[in-house]
């Protein structure tokens, strides 16, 4: 038999213990991380047939980034490979971890744990909008678009910045001029003929 079929059907607590050591952790790290007592953690790992409380269950796949469901009905080798990317801070980002199918963006989560920490929620949307296969990720790439998300998000942050001054009203000049430049043709017709009647 492979070793691929003697982990499909794991006990919850072996499958636990297993993707514990795959996050490099230790008991005492464990415990810690999912804020679950020590004789708790130790038991997991000694008695591998063991029930877990739900709220057990819960507090071991919050700290592994994984969702309950996940951790209850995904063999082994599917979520081997997840624990190689950071844990989520934040229910958006544990999000996007849970549904990024794409290699390249499963790839480029896994190389820059850093910037995708700094995605917000709409940006991690947007991303997880943009799968599939030969879709706007394979195409331009998954670099391409979050570099433009990340200097979206800095326009944003520095126009805020100026909306507090003095030079508001020029930078209200300045985008209404760009805001009617990227408008369609018709659009603008349309603007133009409500303004002569």
């Amino acid at each position: 038999m492979s070793d691929l079929a003697v982990h499909v059907d794991l006990p919850l607590c072996s499958k636990i213990a297993r993707l514990v050591q795959e996050r490099g952790w230790n008991r005492e790290e464990f415990a810690r991380i999912a804020d679950l007592n020590r004789l708790t953690i130790r038991s997991i790992f000694q008695d591998q047939s063991r029930k877990l409380h739900n709220a057990t269950v819960s507090a071991c796949a919050r700290a592994l980034g994984v969702s309950v469901h996940d951790l209850l009905t995904q063999p082994l080798e599917k979520l081997l490979p997840r624990m190689r990317l950071p844990v989520p801070s934040t229910e958006s980002q544990r999000l996007l971890y849970e549904q990024a199918t794409q290699p390249e963006l499963l790839g480029w989560l896994r190389d820059n744990p850093e910037r995708a920490a700094q995605l917000r929620a709409e940006e991690i949307d947007e991303l997880l909008s943009l799968q599939g296969t030969g879709g706007p990720l394979t195409v331009i790439g998954v670099a391409h678009h979050v570099e433009q998300i990340e200097r979206r998000r800095k326009i944003i942050e520095q126009a805020a910045v100026i909306a507090g001054t003095e030079y508001v009203d020029l930078l209200e000049q300045f985008v209404a001029v760009l805001y009617e430049k990227i408008q369609p043709y018709r659009d603008r017709r349309v603007g133009t003929r409500t303004e002569d009647a």
